[in-house]
């Protein structure tokens, strides 16, 4: 199947839907690939209490279905699939999804960002054995277990806070001695009983080992190696949640558009336009600095803004 399209939206977080709920305002035919995470990060958050116009929280799935439903009620296509290749050096821009091949007069990316991990020896043997990145997708099998949260920023601190609704105890280790969450989260988690921080401390290893002795049942973590001011120390521990930060997703761009040095799409000052005139970026993939829903929605907005400006100033083409 070939098809041709206004704006294609790469992606299905605030960003992506914010930049659907817009283009399709302005009278584009707009379709969005949600890719293989649909809702974003968000899906992955419990409780989102900062987010403009709830003043009571609101779960991050139901506030992504809630964004998805508008973006369709706007008159915005939503597709279940993902991308698998831009071509961006040649107009108008050929998208290829798992089912189809869409040529497009206009491109916004919103693919964000996906978890980074520690690398040390037993993280990759144990995960989804005991090492996770996401605390709401796995905490409910820690019930009254013992648990590590490594990192020091929101995520790690909302993932410590969530995770000692369920597990005996959590221990937080930062490798710094002082945390980088909002003030308000890090009162939230020194007043909690259940949570623990072992300041200047990092992990060098995860171990683990079989449920039983002569068992077939496969291997689970069991403890973790921290080193702390060139001391090592066990740390028993049934699960480890990774929270060190994301990387951001731009491996379908690499070699095609400008990236930064860190790896986000470039894009330039104030605006969300990319290395390539009609390729937009939004959201955590070119947003190095504030990594917030409501900058990743303010910033699908602008990338819509400049999509419907870009297709005015080319209506020939």
């Amino acid at each position: 199947m070939e098809r041709s399209v206004d704006v294609i939206i790469v992606g299905s977080g605030p960003a992506g839907y914010t930049a659907a709920i817009y283009a399709a305002r302005f009278g584009l035919e707009t379709v969005l690939f949600t890719g293989a995470h649909v809702g974003g990060q968000l899906i992955q958050t419990t409780e989102v209490e900062n987010y403009p116009g709830f003043p009571t929280p609101i779960l991050g799935i139901d506030l992504m279905e809630r964004m998805r439903q508008q973006a369709q009620n706007m008159g915005a296509e939503v597709i279940f699939e993902a991308i698998l290749d831009v071509t961006c050096d040649a107009y108008p821009f050929v998208c290829r999804s798992e089912k189809g091949v869409y040529n497009a007069r206009a491109v916004i990316i919103a693919t964000g960002a996906t978890a980074k991990w520690l690398g040390v020896p037993g993280e990759e043997e144990f995960r989804g054995y005991g090492v996770s990145a996401c605390a709401t997708c796995d905490g409910f099998f820690y019930k009254e277990k013992k648990v590590a949260v490594v990192g020091g920023g929101n995520t790690a601190v909302t993932d410590a806070l969530f995770l000692s609704k369920h597990a005996s105890h959590v221990t937080l280790i930062h490798r710094k001695n002082a945390l980088r969450a909002e003030q308000v989260l890090q009162k939230r988690l020194f007043e909690n009983p259940k949570i623990s921080v072992l300041w200047n401390s990092v992990v060098k290893e995860i171990c683990g080992g079989s449920e039983a002795q002569n068992s077939l049942a496969p291997k689970r973590v069991s403890r973790i190696i921290i080193k702390s001011q060139e001391e090592s120390t066990a740390l028993e521990v049934d699960g480890v949640f990774v929270a060190v930060g994301h990387a951001p997703q731009t491996s379908l761009f690499a070699g095609k558009l400008r990236l930064t040095d860190d790896g986000y799409i470039f894009t330039e000052a104030n605006s969300t336009r990319t290395s390539v005139p009609g390729i937009f970026a939004a959201g955590d993939v070119a947003d190095p600095a504030y990594k917030q829903a409501v900058t990743a929605a303010g910033m699908g907005c602008a990338a819509a803004i400049e999509v419907a400006e870009f297709l005015a100033a080319n209506e020939t083409q």
